[in-house]
């Protein structure tokens, strides 16, 4: 369903400017970190992903003082990349999820999703 979504929101320019300008943020951190810090590639992609979607995990952390300080950088730029690359995809699962509610409302039938609560997630359709 993912790959089916991403398929879809390629064909929007929009959407696509955001992937890359969210391919472009992760590989300048990685960059940075394997370059700066001295981390294998891995590391600083894996790095680079948790900062950027708020986990931190804390197993890794920069050393340096310019690693601090762009890593403080690279949250506050990053994070509003990545998020504006991830919430269309959140939207258009649950666009794509309440037309299927309300198709099977129209027709009679009973939801046979197990997230629909007794058929509660179609009434918030329209409070959008």
């Amino acid at each position: 369903m993912f790959i089916k979504t991403l398929g879809t929101l390629l064909k929007d320019p929009k959407f696509r400017s955001l992937l890359y300008l969210a391919v472009i943020t992760l590989s300048v951190g990685t960059f940075f970190y394997h370059r700066v810090e001295g981390w294998r590639w891995l590391d600083s992609f894996y790095f680079s992903v948790i900062t950027l979607a708020t986990v931190g995990y804390g197993d890794l952390a920069p050393k340096t003082d310019i690693g601090k300080i762009f890593t403080v950088l690279y949250i506050f730029t990053g994070l509003g990349i990545l998020l504006g690359f991830v919430n269309p995809i959140g939207e258009y699962i649950i666009d794509k999820r309440f037309k299927v509610i309300e198709k099977n409302k129209i027709e009679g039938k009973k939801s046979e999703n197990k997230f629909d609560f007794f058929g509660y997630l179609g009434k918030f359709r329209g409070k959008k």
